[in-house]
């Protein structure tokens, strides 16, 4: 299974490596050591060549081969020798610390012969540094032998014994065989050292890198990662440590920034998105009321024009009726059933004609003269008109006014109409003990006329009842012409719908809240300042 992480990558890559290259130091110095050592080796077989040849040369020049035996013996057992022997000219071992091999004619293909027999003629000398040679025994073990020439001197060929003559240039080889197996000894245990601390070395190695991969790269990127993942899953609360100043730092500062720009993005389109939907909505629900609104005025308009027929049309004969009634009262004694008979149609008639007035008012819709007038004192003067009646019904009428109001820019007698409309209805929705209280202020902020309107600063008149309340289900008909929940008799549906539209010609608007068995709450606005169109005009400036 291949690494995963970078970490276990650089380190296992570093250690394989650092690995590598140590075993190839450990050749190259093992293959050092081992040249010097037999170097070394070779010179100190070569010195002893020297002395066993030295040594022997005695014994030989007085033919006492006992003596050399006893020498060469005593230098193997003093020495690593493996071996030391002599041969004759004629390839014969006539001196060895080997018994077995004494006699023997070596041949002359043997690896001991074949430097000097390598042509028939064989050499005379031989360089020092071919004197030496490395090989294995039959046995396995290594070994290094040194081959030394005994030559022919004065003092052999004009020995006692006259031995050999003059022309012979040879005598003989001196050949010492050195056991190498304390050297391979030491070179394997230096190899197996040299490993160990190769190996320590490697692993130090590489648990340093793994550890500072892990510290100065691994942990930033495992950061990077996390955050990229939380990123991806949508979390742009998660900032990644910045560890260092060096390129993996700066990249976390990077990312910091692109998810605090991101975060910031996100909230800026948030709350674009709400604002639009904001907008969206109210735009929505202005456009509902602005149609409500036109589909009403087409509504009233079209009631207007039927009403304006219908009272022209009974105007007339309810004129006549009314006169001849009251001709024909004059001629009745009172007291007389007749007379009072004839008290009833008179008031009847007069009822009539007042609902026919009502209609031609609603049906005219009279342009307001407006002026500057006080609210304060409007409302005061309506309110003594129905304050006796509403005192005998055991009704109080409660007056918050503020005294700070300023005039406002109205037609007085309408406004005066449309408040004697809510009261009355106030005192008529009152069964028993109730009251009815009435406001005025400057409304804490301003409002729309129209839905498509610009708010604007507008005064405030409250009228808030403990009645019994309008159903939740009535409070969208309120202001249509003739629609009234009061008893037959008690209401003909128009006083909320004139006061609607008067205060609908004055700019204003009126609202409503109600709860059934807690009462109503009508909010009249009327704007404070006339129109553009007016309030230029001389004699329209506001009194001090």
């Amino acid at each position: 299974m291949r690494p995963r992480t970078l970490k276990l990558k650089v380190g296992l890559y570093v250690a394989a490596a650092l690995a590598v290259v140590m075993l190839i130091f450990i050749a190259l110095v093992v293959d050092h050591q081992r040249k010097q050592l037999l170097e070394q080796a070779a010179s100190h077989v070569n010195q002893l060549s020297d002395v066993i040849s030295k040594s022997t040369r005695f014994a030989m020049l007085h033919n006492q081969p006992t003596y050399v035996d006893l020498i060469i013996h005593d230098v193997v057992n003093k020495e690593r020798i493996d071996r030391v022997r002599i041969f004759n000219k004629d390839g014969r071992i006539i001196h060895s610390t080997y018994p077995p091999e004494l006699g023997v004619i070596v041949d002359r293909k043997a690896e001991a012969c074949f430097h000097c027999h390598q042509s028939e003629k064989p050499l005379e000398r031989i360089p020092q540094n071919k004197r030496s040679r490395v090989f294995d025994s039959l046995d396995g073990r290594h070994l290094l032998a040194n081959m030394e020439v005994i030559r022919n001197e004065p003092s052999c060929y004009e020995a006692a014994c006259h031995q050999h003559t003059k022309a012979q240039s040879v005598l003989g080889v001196l050949d010492v065989v050195y056991s190498l197996e304390d050297m391979d000894r030491t070179l394997r245990n230096d190899a197996i050292t040299l490993g160990v601390f190769s190996l320590g070395f490697v692993i130090f190695a590489a648990l340093s890198v793994s550890f500072l991969v892990h510290r100065l790269v691994h942990l930033p990127l495992r950061d990077l990662e996390t955050g990229a993942g939380r990123l991806a899953a949508g979390n742009l609360d998660h900032t990644i440590p910045v560890r260092s100043a060096d390129e993996l730092g700066r990249l976390a500062t990077s990312f910091n920034s692109m998810t605090t720009a991101l975060r910031n993005s996100q909230l800026e389109n948030d709350t674009w998105a709400r604002t639009l939907e904001q907008k969206v909505e109210t735009r929505t629900r202005e456009l509902r009321a602005a149609e409500a609104e036109a589909a009403r005025g087409e509504k009233l308009a079209s009631v207007g024009l039927l009403a304006a027929g219908i009272a022209h049309e009974l105007n007339n004969p309810l004129t006549g009726v009314l006169t001849f009634s009251h001709l024909l009262r004059k001629k009745m004694p009172d007291g007389s059933p007749d007379a009072e008979d004839m008290d009833l149609v008179i008031q009847e008639t007069k009822r009539c004609a007042a609902i026919i007035r009502r209609l031609l008012d609603f049906a005219r819709e009279k342009k307001p003269e407006k002026k500057f007038s006080d609210l304060n004192q409007i409302i005061e003067e309506t309110e003594r008109i129905i304050e006796r009646p509403a005192h005998l019904r055991d009704i109080e009428i409660r007056k918050e006014l503020d005294p700070d109001l300023p005039p406002v820019w109205v037609d007085a007698d309408q406004i005066k109409q449309v408040v004697m409309n809510i009261l009355v209805n106030a005192q008529q929705a009152i069964d028993r003990k109730g009251t009815i209280t009435v406001r005025t202020r400057i409304a804490p902020e301003p409002k729309r006329a129209d839905p498509l309107a610009e708010p604007v600063g507008m005064v405030e008149i409250s009228v808030a009842d403990t009645g019994c309340g309008i159903p939740k289900k009535d409070l969208q008909r309120i202001f249509d012409p003739f629609f009234t929940s009061k008893a037959v008799g008690k209401g003909t549906g128009l006083g909320l719908s004139v006061s609607h539209g008067i205060v609908r010609a004055h700019g204003g608007a009126i609202e409503v809240d109600s709860a059934v068995g807690e009462g109503t709450t009508f909010r009249i606005y009327l704007p404070l300042e006339p129109d553009t169109n007016t309030a230029d005009a001389p004699g329209n400036e506001r009194p001090a």
